[in-house]
């Protein structure tokens, strides 16, 4: 009579773990290698250009040094959170609002083929209206204060969004759709256990997409008219000839932009573990 042994499953798991890293040991070191060559070409860019401007006679007005730079940072920083802050609460704003606004119309729009046949395609020629255009026209209609940039944030990540909602809600797997019919599954049912989660990974795309453009859109509202930001301390600093702090909020720039494409990275990475 055979005997059956029976496995602890935490016991298990341990096993199975370390026959993994037997059989895949570079797993562990994968992301490091694959940034290295970023990091490296990086590294080489910034040493090229502080031996540049030690070697030569370029003015700091002209092109500081990244030392100089990075010191300017530090010493300023203070001053440089200030307009950073003014500038996330209008990218924060305005992105949330695009992204609520293009949800509904999206669906709308996937909901009633006869409301995506009229605006549509008005949607699309709006992308040809230059947005910059719009700017001193947001002052004019609702002053100098938070709301004109809100809105002019939310135009900019607005179109994005949109179309990556719709085209990913217009594609479905055929199957899928059949067996939520023979189920007798209506349209909202139907969107809430089989489109949605199908277009997520388009929607998180379009979402990608316009973070990126929310807070170019935030600094450039606030070059057009404001009071505090990013935008109003770069142009201050580049009328004053301080080269060193415009560099440095332009670093600032980067790395707030860089932090919300990780933020929305990350959230896609947990809403669709299941398609990865």
């Amino acid at each position: 009579m055979l005997e059956h042994n029976t496995i602890n499953p935490t016991a298990h798991k341990t096993i199975c773990k370390t026959i993994h890293q037997q059989n895949h040991p570079q797993n562990r070191w994968q992301p490091l290698v694959r940034l290295a060559p970023a990091w490296l070409f990086g590294v080489s860019v910034l040493a090229l250009w502080q031996l540049y401007t030690s070697s030569s006679n370029v003015p700091v007005t002209v092109l500081p040094p990244p030392t100089r730079i990075v010191s300017t940072l530090v010493r300023e920083l203070p001053m440089l959170w200030h307009h950073t802050r003014m500038t996330l609460l209008e990218t924060a704003l305005g992105f949330g609002l695009a992204m609520l606004t293009a949800f509904a119309l999206a669906l709308g729009l996937d909901a009633w083929t006869w409301l995506k046949r009229a605006l549509y395609p008005w949607l699309i020629a709006s992308q040809t209206v230059p947005l910059v255009a719009l700017a001193p026209l947001m002052l004019v209609w609702f002053g100098f204060g938070l709301l004109p940039k809100v809105l002019l944030v939310a135009l900019f990540c607005f179109f994005p969004i949109t179309v990556a909602s719709v085209d990913g809600l217009a594609h479905i797997d055929p199957a899928q759709r059949k067996l939520m019919a023979s189920m007798g599954a209506n349209y909202w049912q139907t969107l809430r256990w089989v489109r949605l989660p199908a277009a997520l990974p388009s929607i998180f795309s379009g979402l990608k997409i316009a973070i990126t453009y929310s807070v170019t859109a935030a600094i450039f509202a606030e070059y057009v008219g404001g009071f505090a930001g990013l935008g109003i301390l770069i142009q201050t600093a580049a009328n004053a000839r301080s080269t060193p702090l415009v560099f440095a909020a332009i670093v600032v720039t980067s790395l707030t932009s860089f932090v919300l494409f990780a933020l929305v990275a990350a959230l896609e990475q947990a809403f669709t573990r299941w398609h990865t």
